[in-house]
């Protein structure tokens, strides 16, 4: 894969605002059997800001996650750091959007763990002494240092989730966007995996039906049911109308369910 330039890159004209770090404006998607996933989503997250994507099965949270990186296409806008989302920027789009996947097998695919996490960078063109920085860096950031030779197929799942993240940390993304990062996790695994979600100075978007997670992560909580956003606000004031939750398939978090 070649270097992308940002001189390459098609940039929206600037109006003078500070631009989001994403930006979701009036975003359908239907699928090729008809079914209408997303109706008009509309968003944008700061710099710094770490938002909860919640709703019941179905809603269109991974579609909507899907259409962050390029992999689906609907009809709307979507700009990441600025950058639109369109087929000419996906190259660096992937780069500045860390996608992490619920199931960490669906990205863990070379022999060791220096392999995975110097994946991203080795196919941006990057010379090798970087990529080694990179991984090195990247793996630190996530308490796997001393990984890299072992094989990936042989960590626990919390190690694995680890490792799926610094694969996109590699690549300096401008937002992490994880999908059901505590599910399998044991009560430990899901404490250090909070908190390293926690020291990461990064914007995130994480879609999760753990709420115990959402209660303690995240300040600011957006709500989809039905492929709308029925809700984006304060976690605390969200998670406090009990008939809200119910009507969206939520429930209040109650400590001790895990």
């Amino acid at each position: 894969m070649p270097i992308v330039h940002e001189s390459e890159v098609i940039r929206p004209s600037s109006n003078g605002r500070i631009q989001p770090t994403l930006e979701v404006s009036n975003l359908s998607f239907a699928y090729p059997d008809g079914h209408q996933a997303l109706h008009g989503v509309n968003f944008a997250i700061g710099a710094g800001e770490k938002v909860a994507l919640v709703g019941p099965n179905g809603a269109g949270k991974s579609t909507l996650m899907l259409h962050l990186n390029g992999l689906l296409h609907g009809h709307g806008a979507l700009a990441v750091a600025g950058l639109p989302i369109v087929k000419e920027n996906l190259p660096l789009i992937r780069s500045k959007v860390g996608m992490v996947f619920q199931n960490p097998d669906d990205q863990l695919f070379s022999p060791t763990v220096f392999d995975d996490v110097a994946f991203g960078p080795l196919h941006m063109g990057y010379p090798e002494a970087e990529v080694r920085q990179r991984v090195t860096r990247a793996l630190a950031q996530v308490d796997m240092a001393g990984f890299e030779e072992r094989l990936s197929h042989h960590l626990s799942i919390g190690q694995k989730k680890r490792v799926a993240i610094a694969t996109v940390l590699s690549m300096d993304p401008e937002i992490l966007v994880l999908d059901e990062p505590s599910a399998g996790l044991d009560p430990r695994a899901r404490r250090s995996l909070i908190n390293l979600l926690r020291a990461l100075p990064l914007t995130m978007l994480v879609s999760t039906h753990d709420m115990l997670l959402v209660q303690e992560l995240f300040p600011r909580m957006i709500v989809m049911d039905e492929g709308q956003v029925v809700a984006d606000g304060e976690t605390a004031v969200l998670l406090q109308d009990v008939t809200f939750l119910e009507a969206h398939g939520l429930e209040m978090p109650v400590v001790g369910n895990r």
